[in-house]
């Protein structure tokens, strides 16, 4: 097996959510009276962290509004979460790489308390060994996540695959030192993908899957 560690973003790679966030974030911004992003500028932020999303699709909005922002977006998005699923073959393909001895774990920019909700909804804990969330760490594109999951599951950069649909995953991955690979059926285009290094850019879980198969 090439790889020893797979890490996942969740957000748009594992689950089916990109479409929900952009929404939420637009119609947060709408709320406090700002003007709403459009649609591919609220879907370039997920990914980031909360912090980082928000000055991204709100750079004029006073820091002691932050707090309310936050709160309508969780406002819109909370009750909406039940609706989420997996894409569809993602179940099996964390199922086929976890039996072949792969170490799996997640890099997000959920809080950890999304994350959490996250498992338990969709009972993919199970499959990991470990994850980080952007509460814990300095957020994507920073290398930090990839260095704590390496560091605390005793794996080296060059045994080391991030997947993600975004361009904030790649960049982490590049300056971790590790490999990438791009989705394209989450947060961001195909076109926008290919201009940041990855080994591989898929258009789908199986294509993916067959790609990973590949790398054995």
């Amino acid at each position: 097996m090439r790889y020893d560690l797979i890490v996942f973003d969740w957000d748009g790679t594992i689950m089916d959510s990109a479409a929900l966030i952009a929404e939420t974030m637009m119609a947060a911004c709408a709320q406090m009276g700002l003007p709403a992003p459009p649609a591919d500028r609220a879907r370039h932020v997920i990914g980031m962290g909360m912090i980082d999303a928000v000055h991204h699709v709100a750079p004029d909005l006073p820091s002691e509004q932050l707090p309310q922002l936050l709160e309508y977006y969780r406002a819109h998005y909370l009750p909406r979460e039940q609706t989420l699923r997996p894409f569809d073959g993602i179940a099996q393909l964390l199922q086929s790489l976890d039996e072949a001895g792969h170490l799996l774990a997640v890099a997000t920019g959920k809080p950890r308390v999304g994350l959490e909700r996250g498992f338990e909804t969709t009972g993919f804990r199970k499959h990991f060994v470990a994850s980080r969330c952007a509460d814990e760490s300095r957020p994507k594109p920073d290398p930090d996540m990839l260095l704590h999951l390496m560091e605390i599951t005793g794996t080296v950069a060059d045994r080391t695959l991030m997947i993600g649909d975004t361009s904030h995953d790649l960049l982490m991955a590049h300056s971790a030192g590790v490999d990438a690979a791009a989705v394209t059926y989450g947060a961001q285009p195909r076109l926008f993908l290919e201009q940041h290094p990855a080994r591989v850019v898929v258009d789908s879980v199986s294509d993916l899957a067959r790609w990973l198969d590949a790398q054995k």
